[in-house]
């Protein structure tokens, strides 16, 4: 995205949009750093430019990956979900992505309302890779591994910033502290926020399996949750 100076009439409406904080002024016009940019496209479809003032730029790679992960309208062509790229656990009365005996996570690092770039996402996969966890197949940062068993991601991206992007994967339920302890080691190393999920089936007798792991090792559980409800037909069969 660019801002046409001829056009720009400095009336400064555009600057509270950003999600990045990427809109300045000089000399009386608005600008965007491009490096912040995440291509999101919320300045033009929401600011309201009375002088139509925003250029939607063609993208080449490997820049055109931010507008993948950050603008809404535009679909993920390995997933063909829009967004984030992946459907998570919201699909699971169908896919039976996440099955018995075993925890679902993902890392959403940039949100809330930081963005994140590839080479942070790097550090978590690397570090989830060395774990020995199992990388989500149909996930868009999956997708952009070169080397999967060690969690790298194409070189090319690592300076390219995204508004989120999330790291999906399973773990055997046994390997979930250990998995967990180390995102929060993780967490003090990457330069972004990120948001962690944990999925799993509930027991029959109504039990969480996951929760007592999570609590056993001191992490505050939100009570906000997702929960299928059973409702889809299944297109697996549980093992």
């Amino acid at each position: 995205m660019r801002i046409n100076p001829d056009a720009c009439t400095g009336c400064e409406l555009c600057l509270p949009y950003c999600p990045m904080g990427a809109i300045s002024m000089a000399e009386g016009r608005a600008k965007i750093d491009r490096d912040e940019c995440v291509e999101c496209g919320v300045c033009l479809r929401s600011a309201g430019c009375p002088a139509d003032a925003f250029v939607e730029e063609e993208l080449s790679w490997p820049r055109s990956v931010r507008a993948v992960f950050s603008n809404p309208l535009f679909e993920h062509r390995e997933t063909r979900i829009p967004g984030r790229g992946t459907e998570e656990v919201k699909t699971n009365d169908v896919t039976g992505r996440f099955r018995r005996g075993y925890a679902g996570v993902a890392v959403e690092l940039g949100r809330p309302g930081t963005g994140a770039r590839f080479r942070d996402v790097e550090r978590v996969t690397r570090a989830m890779a060395a774990m020995g966890v199992k990388f989500e197949p149909n996930n868009p940062v999956t997708f952009l591994m070169v080397d999967q068993r060690r969690g790298r991601l194409n070189p090319e991206l690592l300076d390219e910033k995204v508004l989120s992007a999330i790291v999906e994967f399973t773990v055997p339920l046994g390997r979930l502290p250990a998995v967990l302890t180390r995102l929060r080691e993780v967490a003090r190393e990457v330069e972004t926020v990120f948001s962690l999920n944990v999925i799993c089936k509930v027991e029959p007798d109504d039990s969480v399996p996951t929760v007592p792991l999570i609590e056993g090792l001191g992490i505050p559980l939100s009570i906000n949750g997702k929960n299928c409800v059973g409702l889809g037909r299944p297109l697996f069969v549980e093992s």
